[in-house]
Formats: C-alpha cells, sequence, structure tokens
C-alpha cells in the first residue's frame, strides 16, 4: 500500500445510541473521522471520480448508520461504519473514530469515543 488516503474529518452527525435509556430515546451529537485507504495512482492520472472513492456518497452511507440502527456500544456503531465503508470496492482499509460530544458521565469530559482499523480481506 502506498499510503494513499482520503481524509474525512470532524463528521457531525445526530445518533440515538448507547446504553443509558436517554441515550436510546433523545439523539446525542457524535463526531467522525474516517481514513479510507486507497490507491491513487489511477485517479491522479485519469482526474475522474470513477476512478476513486467519492467521500460524499462515504458521507451519505455514514450517515444512514448512524440514523439507523441503534448501538448500545460506539465499537458496534464504529464497525457498521467500516463495513458500510469497505463496500466501495476502491476502498481497501479503514480507520474510524467515533466520539460522543457530550458523553453521560458525572466528570467534565471533551468527549469520549473509539478508533479501529478495517481491512478487506
Amino acid at each position: 500500500m502506498t499510503g494513499d488516503r482520503i481524509e474525512i474529518r470532524a463528521l457531525r452527525l445526530l445518533g440515538a445510541h448507547g446504553l443509558l435509556p436517554e441515550e436510546r430515546t433523545r439523539p446525542q451529537p457524535l463526531e467522525i473521522d474516517l481514513d479510507l485507504e486507497l490507491d491513487m495512482d489511477r485517479p491522479a492520472r485519469s482526474d475522474a471520480l470513477a476512478d476513486t472513492a467519492d467521500y460524499g456518497a462515504v458521507i451519505e452511507a455514514v450517515a444512514a448508520v448512524v440514523g439507523g440502527t441503534r448501538h448500545d456500544l460506539l465499537e458496534s456503531l464504529a464497525g457498521a461504519i467500516a463495513d458500510t465503508v469497505l463496500s466501495d470496492a476502491h476502498v481497501t482499509s479503514v480507520t474510524v473514530a467515533v466520539r460522543k460530544l457530550r458523553p453521560p458521565v458525572p466528570h467534565q469530559v471533551g468527549t469520549t469515543g473509539v478508533r479501529l482499523t478495517r481491512s478487506r480481506i
């Protein structure tokens, strides 16, 4: 792999994910970062969207996951996002970071979150 990647940073979406009752009924703000690894040799030469991953389509697909089936754990949500991103044949690997911007803890904390990496096998 050449280290080529598409970066999507600070995607903010609302989702009702978590273990606590209030998290299950009231959507909360989430922030998502994605690193999509893919070979960019061909799109760098062709300048054609068809030769690369369409980050607009990826963002819409991730929004559908976050707005869809509820997950108790951020690990599960991040895994579902990774599976969705890897459905794009151009993407060979993806790193997903999901953060709760208002985590339900009794102490002051900026965010809580998870980061995972999945590759096409």
